[in-house]
Formats: structure tokens, sequence, C-alpha cells
């Protein structure tokens, strides 16, 4: 059984610790129990655990915006980002969502096709030679 649910205080080691088996490091440990505070953290519940989670914001020029997409690599390729997309997009306050992954996260790039979000530009200078991609899905 699958529950896609906000998270709570209750799951910031389980979701910090998904993190750092991603990413490699602690560094956005804060960031999330920051999101979480504020209700920002969207996460996939199964039997097993936290399969991913979703941090967003309302504050890109008055859009909602998907900050951050992390899925356990031991459920990836299992629906779980799409599913979190889909959930957050049915729920976020403005007609317009935006995200963005570098150039070169191709799985990322699948999965934002998959949920429907087209290219909407793109930003130099953020990572040295790999420009972030923007991608949006009209509501």
């Amino acid at each position: 059984m699958t529950h896609l649910l906000e998270a709570s205080m209750e799951h910031i080691e389980e979701i910090c610790a998904i993190d750092q088996e991603v990413v490699g490091d602690f560094s956005r440990s804060e960031y999330i129990r920051t999101a979480i505070n504020q209700k920002r953290c969207i996460i996939q519940q199964t039997e097993k655990g936290i399969a991913g989670f979703l941090i967003y914001t309302n504050d890109f020029f008055e859009n909602s915006f998907i900050s951050l997409v992390i899925v356990k690599p031991s459920d990836r390729r299992k629906g779980v980002a799409t599913a979190l997309l889909s959930f957050y997009v049915e729920m976020a306050a403005s007609p317009k969502i935006f995200s963005s992954t570098n150039q070169s996260n191709t799985s990322m790039h699948m999965v934002f096709e998959t949920a429907g979000f087209i290219r909407s530009g793109f930003i130099e200078n953020l990572d040295e030679g790999d420009p972030e991609i923007i991608y949006v899905k009209f509501k």
C-alpha cells in the first residue's frame, strides 16, 4: 500500500537518510527540516518506509516551484517521482507549476516529460558547464 502525504517531523530522520544516500552528505538537513516545518514537503510512504520526497515553494514569481524531488535509489524506476509530481500538481496553489534540473540529469528529464511538464527555458552559471533546464506544467 502506498500513500502520498505531507511530511511531519516524525519523518525527518528517514528523509534526511534518503537525501544523504543520494547526495553523499547531510548538507541539506536544515533545508529539509525547514520545509517540513513550513508544510512544504510531501512523501510517498510504502509498507517498507519512505520511497521518496518532494519539496516545493510558492514564491517563484508568484507561482509554485518544485525545488527538490528525491527518490530512494532502491525505489527508482517504479513511478515514485511521477506520483509525487502528479500529487503536488493537483494541490498546487498556482495554475502554473515550475521545476528544474541540470542538463546532465537525463533521468529527471524523462520524469518531467512523463509527468506532462514541458521545457520552458534554461539558466546558465548555476553549475559550471551544466545549465539548469526549467520546466513548467499548466493545470
